[in-house]
């Protein structure tokens, strides 16, 4: 079963309100696709911690519902 893109927004954006998300469907299959997440959360974070943060928000759909995420992850620029 594949995994919208607004869905994974939604999730993204609930768990990081002030985020910043752009996310693209590489295959066209609704199972790879390449996020790009801005947030305030992501300060003093490693780009390892970051990437777990979003994961976290995902609830279990890596793997799952949603194969692939190509993860690009900062916070903003001052």
């Amino acid at each position: 079963m594949a995994m919208a893109a607004g869905e994974i927004e939604r999730m993204i954006q609930e768990a990081l309100p002030d985020a910043i998300i752009e996310i693209r469907d590489l295959a066209g299959d609704g199972d790879h696709y390449s996020a790009t997440v801005i947030s305030k959360e992501f300060q003093g974070k490693t780009r390892v911690q970051q990437h777990q943060l979003v994961y976290k928000a995902l609830k279990g759909q890596m793997g799952g519902d949603l194969h692939a995420l190509a993860l690009q992850t900062s916070a903003p620029e001052a």
